[in-house]
């Protein structure tokens, strides 16, 4: 099977959002009127960014689903992507299920692929994404990291650290009941984008990043680019790994001997998540639980916006947590 076949059977489609898709040397998009388009554009690569035994069904689906979850992190509508595959062979048996796990995902958000390029080489797999963002009276309706205000609330969506915690049990240091093992792999590799949250937050959040280097992390640069400081409670962190609530609430007692400040570098610092962080004034708490009602997702308050810049942790008592937590780095 040659390069051309190869993209003919698995990956050529019709598309409806895009003038023109794949088979000519340029994609067409054209942005419907009053809006801007949204990119963004992820790697991920095997060994760095998944195991060699992952199922590509959920490889394709989290090909697409980190690109996806940035855009919700802009509040941005999905429209079109384009995907550079390097792959060690033409391998039939795996491409057609991770064509079709990266399919059943754009079909669910309607967003089209309508170009790319392939390649002989080690497993890599490049995804651009395009988004569109209303404009109104002048002004772009698009999430960005820079708008949050001392005094807003500052929230977070699902679960933290359940995919830290999977890739914990691969690497042998932790061991866990199957069904909870099995929920927190399916975070680790087949995360769910929180694209209906991001547009429900438009107009009401103040800045919004997405979760994948770890939550302090990536709470960093949206202080950073919105020149303020902020207060995370880490009880509450800790208690969104899915797992501790098995432990704490269910029963469960293989975490018996893990200790607290385990739980919470996992929540504060895992990475992988793909949950929504942001911040939105105090006025604005019954629409954001509006929002995560209408988008069908969770959402917890875990700190607020401070005028003073820097990064308070603290206890439930409201005691000073040490922060001693680093997020995940590619050359660090």
């Amino acid at each position: 099977m040659g390069e051309f076949d190869l993209i003919e059977r698995f990956f050529k489609r019709p598309t409806h959002n895009a003038v023109l898709g794949v088979g000519d040397d340029c994609a067409l998009l054209q942005p419907s009127p009053g809006t801007q388009f949204a990119i963004s554009c992820d790697m991920l690569v095997e060994g760095r960014h998944f195991l060699s035994t992952v199922d590509p069904f959920k490889l394709g689906h989290k090909a697409l689903a980190v690109n996806l979850s940035d855009l919700a992190a802009c509040g941005a509508k999905p429209l079109a992507f384009t995907l550079a595959l390097a792959l060690p062979r033409a391998d039939e048996a795996w491409l057609a299920p991770f064509s079709q796990g990266l399919f059943e995902l754009a079909d669910l958000h309607g967003c089209e692929l309508v170009g790319g390029d392939t390649t002989q080489g080690p497993l890599n797999i490049c995804i651009t994404v395009f988004g569109e963002v209303p404009v109104l009276a002048g002004r772009s309706q698009a999430l960005l990291r820079s708008g949050a205000t001392a005094g807003d609330d500052l929230y977070v969506s699902g679960t933290l650290g359940d995919a830290r915690l999977a890739l914990e049990v691969f690497r042998g240091t932790v061991s866990l009941p199957a069904p909870v093992f099995e929920a927190a792999r399916l975070r680790m590799e087949q995360p769910t984008p929180r694209v209906a949250l991001g547009l429900a937050l438009r107009g009401i959040a103040t800045a919004a990043i997405d979760v994948s280097d770890g939550l302090l992390g990536d709470l960093g640069h949206i202080l950073n680019q919105s020149v303020v400081g902020a207060t995370v409670n880490t009880d509450i962190a800790m208690t969104l790994v899915a797992a501790y609530t098995y432990y704490t609430v269910a029963g469960g007692q293989f975490g018996t001997n893990i200790p607290a400040a385990q739980w919470r570098s996992w929540a504060l610092a895992g990475g992988d998540d793909y949950e929504l962080l942001f911040s939105a004034p105090v006025a604005q708490r019954a629409a954001v639980a509006a929002a995560a009602q209408a988008s069908q997702t969770p959402v917890t308050r875990i700190g607020g916006i401070d005028a003073e810049p820097g990064l308070r942790l603290v206890d439930n008592q409201g005691q000073a947590v040490p922060s001693t937590y680093t997020s995940f780095d590619h050359f660090a």
